[in-house]
């Protein structure tokens, strides 16, 4: 099948240079890519209903004859509508399209078709709008639904991915070996991409889809177990003493068991492999990473090398620094700063002393991975935010070493089963415990209604001293609108509820220097109340706040709900997170309640995959893996399936190079290639 990657989409009958180009949009550049291009939708045709028997709202399949041919008119706008009546021994129901010209071409009277879409009634009786139809000879069968563009409908793909399944061999080099398939029960590889494309049944698609699922995501694992495996070769660094113990002497407070636990895994890995550690410390909010890093950071740099830490945002790396030069000022440890926002002059002179090796340690932004930026003997990378970072923004602050040692944090809980795709290329530790004087959050569910009693409450913490948060409401039509919902939000709270109260204002679409100000003065706690959108989520260590209010708490996955109310429960004072919701839905007040009956954030993450798949724990493609075709990482079962066939391919065959896996290897790279690294080679 290798073949049909190099044969162009236009090589098929009817695909001529303008449609070609409308199949590159769907990124379909040849007939290989066709075959992988699957539908994102079925419309079972194998059940028929009568149309005697069918309901109003609902969606299905008649078989009827077209009484006479279709009649066109025109309606405002210049516009068709072109109506037809169809029949069965059970009654009849009209058909509607608009705007097709060619419909009276495509439906004869006197025929009969399937016909199925949706049933809706209107003063002249039953119809169905806009149904899709088929010749009586086509059988009773599932149907694909394609992904389509302007110009380019799913019939149109459905004929082109009919004539490239026929380009197919009468024998197929399968991928995954027979004797996993026999193991696993997997069928085919040309049975499955026939299966699910054109399914004969239910039980063929569900064989064909498991079969596909399975191996994408058993290429997707081998793949990222040879990036830990395999992609970075010896380390240039050379550690030979452990600091960890004189780190400790220095620190204000006692680290708890999982601190030192995963401190001692990441000075193990860079003093004992001859690999460069690849280590992900992952903990939940307030498990307290930071010190971790440093810890690490400490030993690297009193062993002569340089460390640099990179988080996600200005303000976040800000914070970083100003708790970095605390932690190291009263030892040799130089710490220096670098984001965008500098001026020309300041990075210029951060940059040149990086480079002669003046600055030992480097808290920065995406400034640390730009061409300007030179080390002179990085020996450590560090990543706050993991899933934030791509893959290839990881390797371009590695490239800054010869071979560094990497750790990465992340503050997202991510299931087990997840965590195992996710971070294939990384060895784990986990911090599952908080520091004793830490008190969880108490979390509750308000109506908009009880609104005046939670400002009631707000005025009394800050009477108090302390400090709250307001999470503006999420407005569905984008950032800009969020920002002026935001606005106003905070300009009522000013005249009305809080006008002898000081309000701050912080949102996405301020410059770093006016978020920074901003958060300074939460910090100093010249605002009591800081008005914010999600740009808090990864935000300032604010002790005295002891309130977050998340208004249309509905909207947010729980994942991010557990990240916004880490802001508060960082002091010695009892803090409170309060969801505001007024959907009635049982489903949505049980979501919620998840919130409020754990401060859990693995639990937590558990019911967020299960209820809204992957998307809250990583945004819009964050995470820095490869684009699926069809598996979904909130398929658990697929999940855990597919590492059991890994681990037996890898026991079976020893190593990923044998040559009964060079057919897996090639899908390793395809899949890798179209996420822009390539593991293999």
């Amino acid at each position: 099948m290798a073949s049909l990657y190099k044969m162009p989409v236009s090589n098929l009958s009817g695909i001529g240079a303008k449609r070609a180009a409308l199949f590159g949009k769907l990124g379909i550049k040849s007939v290989g890519d066709l075959l992988n291009f699957y539908p994102r939708a079925y419309e079972d045709w194998s059940t028929v209903e009568k149309i005697g028997q069918l309901e109003y709202g609902g969606t299905f399949c008649i078989r009827a004859v077209l009484g006479a041919p279709i009649t066109d008119s025109r309606i405002s706008g210049g516009r068709i509508i072109s109506k037809g009546l169809v029949y069965d021994d059970t009654g009849s129901l009209q058909i509607v399209f608009f705007n097709n010209r060619y419909i009276s071409n495509m439906l004869k009277g006197g025929n009969e078709y399937f016909f199925y879409g949706k049933v809706t009634v209107d003063s002249f009786g039953m119809q169905m709008v806009s149904p899709t139809f088929s010749p009586i000879s086509d059988g009773m069968r599932i149907h694909p639904v394609y992904k389509q563009t302007s110009g380019l409908v799913s019939k149109t793909i459905s004929n082109a991915v009919r004539q490239a399944l026929a380009l197919l061999p009468k024998e197929i080099n399968d991928p995954l070996p027979d004797n996993v398939r026999s193991v696993f029960g997997l069928c085919s590889l040309r049975q499955a991409l026939n299966d699910i494309h054109f399914p004969k049944n239910r039980d063929s698609l569900d064989a064909a889809r498991k079969r596909l699922v399975t191996e994408e995501l058993v290429v997707l694992n081998l793949g990222m177990r040879n990036l830990k495996n395999h992609s970075r070769g010896k380390s240039g660094v050379q550690i030979k003493k452990d600091y960890l113990g004189e780190f400790e002497t220095f620190l204000p407070f006692t680290l708890t068991n999982a601190q030192k636990r995963a401190a001692a895994d990441c000075v193990s890995d860079i003093m004992n492999k001859t690999t460069p550690m690849n280590r992900l410390v992952q903990g939940d909010v307030g498990s307290g990473k930071t010190v971790i890093a440093a810890s690490v950071c400490y030993t690297v740099i009193k062993n002569g090398y340089q460390a640099a830490f990179m988080a996600p945002t200005e303000i976040l790396a800000r914070q970083h620094y100003e708790t970095f030069s605390k932690l190291f000022e009263n030892t040799s440890v130089n710490v220096a700063l670098l984001t965008g926002s500098l001026k020309e002059s300041e990075k210029e002179s951060v940059r040149k002393e990086l480079a002669e090796g003046t600055i030992s340690m480097i808290i920065g932004t995406h400034a640390l991975i730009t061409d300007k930026t030179e080390f002179n003997n990085l020996g450590l990378a560090v990543t706050d935010e993991q899933h934030r970072f791509g893959v290839a923004q990881r390797a371009k602050l590695l490239a800054k070493g010869e071979n560094p040692h990497l750790l990465v944090m992340s503050a997202t809980p991510i299931p087990r089963t997840l965590g195992l795709i996710i971070f294939g290329d990384l060895d784990i530790s986990i911090i599952d415990e908080l520091p004793p004087l830490r008190k969880p959050v108490k979390t509750v569910i308000r109506s908009a209604s009880q609104r005046k009693g939670i400002y009631d409450f707000i005025r009394r913490e800050v009477v108090e001293g302390r400090q709250a948060y307001i999470v503006c409401p999420l407005v569905e039509e984008g950032e800009l609108e969020d920002v002026a919902a935001a606005e106003e939000y905070a300009a009522e709270l000013m005249m009305k509820e809080f006008s002898d109260i000081a309000v701050g204002l912080v949102h996405g679409q301020m410059k770093s220097d006016e978020k920074d100000e901003v958060m300074k003065k939460f910090v100093a706690n010249e605002y009591s109340v800081l008005v914010a959108t999600t740009v808090i989520e990864v935000g300032v260590d604010v002790p005295n706040a002891s309130i977050i209010v998340i208004e249309n708490a509905e909207r947010f996955g729980l994942s991010q709900l557990h990240q916004l109310r880490g802001r508060v429960g960082r002091g010695k004072f009892q803090s409170y997170c309060i969801l505001i919701n007024d959907k009635s839905s049982q489903v949505t007040r049980e979501r919620l309640e998840v919130m409020c009956a754990t401060n859990d954030g693995f639990k937590i993450a558990d019911e967020d995959l299960k209820m809204r798949g992957p998307g809250d724990f990583f945004g819009e493609r964050q995470h820095g893996l490869p684009q699926l075709s069809i598996a979904d990482f909130a398929d658990t079962a697929s999940l855990e399936l597919s590492q059991k066939v890994a681990d037996y391919i890898l026991f079976k065959h020893k190593d990923i190079y044998s040559d009964e896996l060079r057919l897996l290897r090639t899908e390793i790279d395809r899949l890798f290639e179209r996420g822009g690294a390539n593991t293999l080679n």
